[in-house]
């Protein structure tokens, strides 16, 4: 899904939302992203300013229509058994295209979300192409065996050598190979949002 000019949009959101944004060329061209104002003092944002750049954070880096994670959010908030807050996280992180970049097979979100949509991933042998796929504990995640030779895929255990795993997930990186072995776990002050301040904005 394309979301505009990520230099653009990294300028109002932070610099951390894309890969291409956290490099050197983008804070030559930028200043770092920082643009002080000239007149007055620093303005304060209002709470539901907060909140509505918390909730437009979290869209943005998982790459998500609003249509889509308005879904997530209410589903999150039905959900019995189980926090809110903890809800929302593992849908988004449970989608087969956070997945598959969560491996590292794929260099960034958007280019997961292509590999998924153009079929190059079965789910428990049954080929895929929804990104939004969510994976659940035991689910088997493979390259598909006509995708295995090709460029992306050809070299996957140096792509994600030095690359940490989510501990939920196990990847045989020989095979192309990976099990869904627990579900994500949140550590909110490992978030780049704010998960409250999101949960409290679709509240209103």
């Amino acid at each position: 899904m394309k979301f505009g000019p990520k230099y653009k949009i990294a300028r109002r959101y932070g610099a951390d939302l894309f890969e291409k944004t956290q490099t050197a060329k983008y804070a030559l061209r930028t200043g770092r992203g920082v643009r002080p104002r000239k007149k007055g003092a620093p303005r304060s944002r209002s709470e539901f300013a907060s909140q509505l750049r918390e909730k437009q954070r979290a869209r943005l880096l998982y790459g998500i229509s609003e249509r889509q994670f308005a879904r997530y959010v209410r589903t999150a908030l039905e959900k019995r058994g189980m926090s809110d807050d903890e809800a929302l996280y593992r849908a988004l992180e449970g989608r087969l295209d956070n997945v598959v970049y969560r491996l590292g097979i794929a260099p960034t979100r958007q280019a997961a979300r292509q590999f998924v949509s153009h079929g190059h991933f079965t789910v428990n042998g049954v080929r895929v192409t929804i990104p939004s796929y969510g994976v659940a504990v035991g689910d088997v995640i493979a390259v598909r065996a006509g995708s295995a030779k090709k460029a992306p895929f050809a070299a996957v255990e140096d792509a994600v050598r030095d690359r940490p795993q989510p501990v939920w997930l196990r990847f045989d990186t020989v095979k192309g190979i990976a099990t869904v072995v627990g579900a994500p776990r949140m550590v909110k002050a490992e978030l780049p949002f704010t998960i409250a301040a999101i949960l409290e904005f679709y509240r209103r």
